[in-house]
């Protein structure tokens, strides 16, 4: 457990609202390396907006991770001559490491970050804390995607900047528009649980830390932003971009080895599922049958192609048989997991087997088909019995989901009962 320090910073105006407590309510980290160049005016700037907009206490910490220039002596000239800053100096380079370091020290309500540039317009910051200071959520980001953003920027970056959150979606099913944003910001409690699990000391520290959050189940705010590219930005675009990409396979990996914890974060600090009584819609029924939708789309191009592939050395009904036997298994997998929420190897086994008594009831409208059409049409052509194929297994795949859901995956009442016998776990306060 990370041991906070004690608060060292008192509002400069003493009309301010003060932290509950007596606390600081918003720390803003500013990581720099080697920008002696910029970083007096942008503090300063930054100081002035908070001073004049900010209603409640504050801290801006200047993490400088290893500058080789005459940062460290600015930051330690700011810190003597405005209260509200302190720095804090690293020996190793990566913006991820100074934000993992100087969060973990930090004793605010709120941690938040923002680059040295300053891209982002500070009118950004109170919408973007403000969500977290009531416990409405639990991150916030800026997003330069979203709609009512407004960007000036390079053609070069707005592509790669795409085209990475296009990856975050399709690889890792992203729900948030902008990871790269650098205008951050998280409650201290959910920082506590969350860092400790994030790996990357780079720039995939913060998409790391969106992506944990959001298979915890926590809720992310988003701020639509003015933002205006730095063109003197020292940032390797290739090295990034590249160690980016390996970020994504090795959290893609864990996520699906089942290796992080999420289920404990979700238990600590997620909310619990909205799930509201409807009569007449059971619960999470929509949710349900889109995943279930999904998988099942995909299992009819599979077994087409299996269909097709077999049909080559066999007969319509054996190609039927081996191509639906196949993806019945891989079906019944996938529909466990992702649709019904079943984790472990626990009833595997059976559900295999009742997912098969499911797969001969499907086995029988699809070969029924296919005996039906040879009746009537004994010389059918192949894609006449593609067709027919297709027309089987969506009256099969009905049927599918709702012995899935009913029989299945249906909860049993011994789950149900210790469910309902474990205490719920409260929040985490600030």
């Amino acid at each position: 457990m990370i041991v906070m320090s004690p608060a060292t910073t008192e509002p400069a105006d003493p009309t301010r609202s003060p932290g509950r407590g007596g606390r600081v309510v918003l720390d803003i980290v500013v990581p720099v390396y080697n920008e002696e160049a910029d970083l007096e005016r942008s503090v300063r700037r930054l100081h002035a907006h908070l001073r004049a907009t900010f209603p409640y206490t504050f801290r801006i910490t200047v993490a400088d991770n290893a500058s080789t220039d005459s940062t460290p002596q600015i930051a330690a000239r700011l810190a003597a001559e405005i209260p509200e800053v302190r720095p804090t100096r690293l020996e190793q380079k990566g913006r991820g490491r100074a934000l993992q370091t100087a969060w973990s020290a930090s004793d605010a309500e709120v941690l938040a970050y923002c680059d040295v540039d300053l891209s982002t317009d500070l009118d950004a910051v109170l919408p973007l804390v403000a969500p977290l200071i009531s416990g409405h959520s639990d991150l916030a980001i800026g997003t330069r995607l979203g709609r009512g953003s407004r960007v000036v920027r390079g053609a070069k970056r707005e592509f790669v900047s795409r085209c990475y959150n296009l990856i975050l979606r399709s690889t890792l099913a992203a729900g948030f528009s902008d990871a790269q944003c650098g205008f951050k910001a998280i409650r201290a409690d959910v920082a506590r649980r969350l860092l400790p699990l994030v790996e990357d000391t780079g720039w995939f520290f913060d998409t790391e830390l969106l992506v944990l959050a959001e298979r915890a189940g926590l809720r992310i705010h988003e701020v639509p932003v003015d933002w205006v590219d730095d063109p003197n930005s020292t940032v390797d675009i290739v090295a990034t971009a590249v160690a980016d990409l390996k970020g994504v396979w090795r959290v893609g990996r864990a996520l699906a080895a089942g290796t992080l914890p999420i289920a404990d974060v979700r238990a600590q600090l997620g909310r619990a599922p909205l799930q509201p009584d409807v009569a007449g819609v059971p619960k999470g029924l929509p949710t349900q049958l889109v995943r279930f939708a999904a998988i099942g789309i995909a299992s009819t191009l599979a077994n087409l192609l299996l269909f097709l592939l077999f049909r080559t050395f066999a007969g319509p009904i054996a190609a039927n048989v081996a191509a639906l036997l196949l993806t019945t298994i891989a079906n019944t997998a996938a529909n466990r997991r992702l649709t019904f929420g079943v984790r472990g190897r626990a009833g595997a086994a059976r559900h295999q087997v009742q997912g098969l008594i499911v797969f001969g009831l499907a086995l029988g409208l699809t070969t029924g088909a296919l005996a039906l059409l040879g009746a009537l049409l004994p010389d059918a052509h192949q894609a006449v019995e593609v067709a027919a194929i297709v027309a089987a297994n969506l009256v099969a795949t009905v049927l599918r989901f709702v012995l899935f859901r009913a029989w299945v995956f249906r909860p049993r009442a011994a789950a149900g009962t210790a469910a309902a016998a474990t205490p719920t776990t409260t929040r985490i306060a600030a």
